[in-house]
């Protein structure tokens, strides 16, 4: 797994293009304020691990949440920060869990359109630990 953790102080997005056949309509564009965005791509090597990368995962976002002081966390799969890639369905599976686990400790988890080219800006702050890449 290797993960691109930004805090936010804008994050906008907008479904562009359906990617995939099979994926289900996108909704509309969505604006987001003082969030970690986390940039995810799930590798083959995750299968078989998903519960300590979903642990790590977890751990990571509640970590830089804590820096900034924020409980808004955005999901976005992004699937160019590694040559090796998951099933589909290992990612989706894995994605949903670390959802459930944070929204059951109170953030708001956003999930940007699967299967879809999204358009997007992103407003990332200054300080250094606003920037976090993590392989796990």
């Amino acid at each position: 797994m290797k993960l691109l953790m930004f805090y936010s102080r804008e994050f906008w997005v907008k479904p562009f293009e359906k990617a995939a056949e099979d994926a289900p309509e996108a909704v509309e564009e969505k604006d987001f304020r003082d969030a970690v965005v986390m940039f995810y791509h799930a590798e083959a090597e995750d299968e078989g691990r998903e519960d300590r990368v979903i642990a790590k995962w977890v751990k990571n976002a509640k970590w830089l949440a804590g820096k900034f002081d924020t409980k808004t966390v955005v999901l976005h799969s992004f699937n160019h920060l590694s040559q090796s890639k998951a099933p589909i369905e290992c990612a989706a599976s894995m994605k949903s869990e670390v959802r459930v686990r944070l929204e059951r400790t109170g953030y708001a988890v956003f999930e940007t359109p699967f299967g879809w080219q999204n358009e997007w800006k992103l407003h990332v702050s200054g300080e250094s630990l606003a920037k976090v890449f993590k392989e796990i």
